[in-house]
């Protein structure tokens, strides 16, 4: 593999170590959304905007860079959980869509946007990029499983009452189901990839509801400023000591679909 090739690789290894910093990442943006829209009382609409802004600094500058960068990565993703908090909480609750309904446009537009990038790419690598427009694909693909996995833990916990901690359950069964086809079954990784990605993020958001609900809802009471900053300050342990390496290039057998 050449250096040209080899700098295109600039999303991390799927390893054990990813899922885990990436469950961190996705209950850190339950959590972080919800203390700025509702303990700072930014409210959703500028929430979204304030989110959505430093997203967009943070893809661009994730598109520029020549190279993985982890700590780059890892913010940019936790931008997405972040701002796809606010966007789930503002489409279901503001504009009165609902979690189903919001679910269901979030799926479809999931759907579309991995179509798209098949279509423009011809194919969809979850760890390389051979343009800049494929990473834009993978960064709009990335963005719109958060918003939908926010919507997804919201409709389980809430609209169906599971609660937060059987939520956060079914989601971690779930998760584990897709972890035994990836290992058991000859079923393409890629679309195996992008469900367990989704399924970490209602499994984050129910574990961040968890921790910082009251009580009587069934949560730990934590302030969402303590969660938050814990669930940070872990996120940053895991990735100074788990090894962060560049995913392989697809000349290297890297799998697309």
């Amino acid at each position: 593999m050449n250096q040209t090739k080899a700098a295109l690789c600039k999303a991390p290894e799927v390893t054990l170590g990813f899922w885990l910093i990436k469950i961190l990442a996705t209950t850190l943006g339950e959590t972080g959304g919800d203390a700025a829209t509702m303990s700072l009382d930014l409210g959703y609409a500028v929430g979204t905007l304030v989110f959505f802004s430093a997203f967009a600094v943070l893809v661009a500058a994730q598109i520029k860079s020549v190279a993985f960068n982890p700590s780059l990565y890892w913010a940019t993703i936790v931008a997405t959980t972040t701002v796809g908090t606010t966007m789930a909480d503002y489409a279901d609750r503001s504009l009165g869509i609902g979690y189903f309904g919001g679910s269901s446009i979030l799926f479809l537009m999931l759907m579309a946007s991995l179509a798209a990038w098949r279509w423009s790419e011809g194919a969809v690598a979850v760890n390389s990029f051979s343009s800049p427009r494929a990473e834009a694909f993978y960064w709009m693909t990335i963005l719109l499983s958060q918003t939908l996995g926010t919507a997804l833990g919201d409709w389980v916990a809430d609209a169906n009452e599971m609660g937060f901690l059987n939520g956060a359950l079914l989601f971690g069964a779930g998760l584990a189901g897709v972890a035994a086809a990836y290992a058991f079954t000859k079923i393409s990784h890629v679309p195996l990839f992008w469900a367990a990605f989704i399924l970490t993020r209602p499994l984050g958001a129910t574990l961040g509801d968890f921790l910082d609900k009251p009580a009587a809802q069934g949560g730990l009471e934590f302030s969402r400023y303590q969660a938050t900053a814990i669930l940070a300050i872990a996120m940053v342990v895991l990735i100074v000591v788990l090894p962060q390496r560049a995913g392989r290039h697809p000349a290297s057998g890297a799998q697309k679909i």
